[in-house]
């Protein structure tokens, strides 16, 4: 076991030394920031959340189960999540609430987007295959 005063020396060397540094900065030669739209769905109070990256440049690709057809879907609403095509569906009226939010790049359109739903049918009756993962 190292003495407590050695770690904690260590400590502030490594902080004093990235302090010094300064920030990283992107330079000409950095590859571009992946675009994409960063996906989540969130229980009731945050109870429990998961996400997904979206991306639709040049083609639907990544870890998404149904990219191509969120991205299809997002291609025919414009990018605007208000204007997704939804999906006639009879669901329950259990009060459950799921949160969904969008926040990224999409063909070139910086995406902000959050709403929540009476429940995970509603949420997916009017969303599709956008937050299906």
């Amino acid at each position: 076991m190292r003495p407590p005063v050695l770690v904690a020396a260590a400590l502030t060397a490594l902080a004093a030394a990235a302090t010094a540094a300064g920030p990283a900065r992107a330079t000409a030669t950095d590859p571009p920031a992946p675009q994409g739209v960063f996906l989540t769905v969130s229980g009731d109070q945050g109870s429990w959340m998961r996400g997904e990256l979206l991306r639709c440049e040049p083609e639907a690709w990544g870890h998404h189960p149904h990219a191509s057809e969120a991205c299809g879907a997002l291609d025919r609403a414009h990018g605007n999540l208000d204007a997704l095509v939804t999906d006639p569906e009879l669901c329950t009226q259990v009060y459950a609430p799921v949160t969904v939010s969008a926040s990224g790049t999409y063909r070139g359109k910086q995406i902000t987007w959050q709403k929540t739903f009476a429940n995970a049918c509603t949420m997916e009756a009017s969303t599709g295959s956008v937050f299906r993962f």
